[in-house]
């Protein structure tokens, strides 16, 4: 049936439908048990809601073979008829830093409308753990100078915000135990702490919500964070991601992600002073 002769056929199946027992003649009308599957065929389906994540391996989900990270989880989450009405896509590259999102982020926005002239409705970021290491020795230079990075990181926020409602999600606090990183990569709380400081400053200014995952996982201690991390000491194992997927989804601000009710995450994501 071509387009055309559908369009049609719908318009006619629903003036059929508001006709009423007194103006219609029963001996040629159509039986209910034909009607009724037609008219449940074309329903209109409830708007779709596209989201897009953007931001790094933690985003990507790299170290967790098993679920495929935080934003995998939400996703794989929605891959069934009952909740197809959101759609998720994973834009998380490995090793970007808050420039390399920045430079990207308009154009991977532009083309994941799925239909022409449609854009994404929600973004989720998550980006800066690269930006804070630093390069050949504890006292080396950051990857990324402090006051460069608050410059790029109030960039992002800035364009990011112009394209729709807008989410950040902290870093995590790595394992200090196993740097450096790559043998020349030196992550460190104190440099993780500033650097995340300075990005929740910037969300709030903008009044971008940002769920602070470093505080979070540095008040829950090192023995609860330990076994969570893969043996590079940066990436989340698969426990670590779901520990991550619980705080995400338990997030009041994003209750948007929660669209099973029986969902009943086992973290508290609120901070205690």
């Amino acid at each position: 049936m071509s387009l055309y002769n559908l369009n049609v056929f719908n318009l006619d199946l629903i003036a059929m439908q508001d006709f009423t027992p007194q103006t219609l003649d029963t001996s040629t009308a159509i039986p209910r048990s034909v009607t009724r599957p037609m008219a449940r065929i074309f329903q209109p389906k409830q708007p779709t809601t596209r989201w897009i994540a953007v931001g790094d391996s933690l985003v990507y989900g790299f170290g967790d073979e098993v679920g495929g990270g935080w934003v995998e989880r939400i996703r794989r989450s929605w891959m069934t008829p009952e909740r197809s009405q959101h759609v998720l896509y994973n834009l998380g590259v490995r090793g970007d830093g808050v420039r390399q999102v920045n430079a990207r982020l308009e154009k991977e926005f532009g083309v994941r409308g799925e239909l022409r002239n449609r854009q994404p409705d929600r973004l989720i970021l998550s980006v800066g753990t690269n930006d804070c290491a630093r390069v050949g020795k504890l006292s080396g230079r950051n990857m990324l100078e402090f006051e460069r990075f608050v410059e790029e990181m109030e960039q992002l926020l800035d364009r990011a915000k112009g394209l729709c409602p807008v989410w950040f999600v902290g870093m995590v606090p790595i394992d200090e135990s196993k740097m450096p990183f790559l043998d020349c990569l030196y992550y460190t709380h104190a440099d993780q702490y500033r650097y995340s400081q300075a990005t929740q400053a910037a969300c709030e200014s903008r009044g971008i919500p940002y769920l602070d995952l470093f505080a979070l996982w540095e008040q829950r201690g090192a023995t609860w964070r330990s076994p969570l991390f893969t043996r590079d000491g940066l990436h989340p194992n698969s426990a670590g991601y779901e520990a991550m997927w619980h705080d995400v989804i338990g997030w009041e601000a994003l209750g948007e992600l929660r669209i099973n009710p029986t969902t009943n995450p086992s973290h508290n994501t609120s901070v205690r002073p």
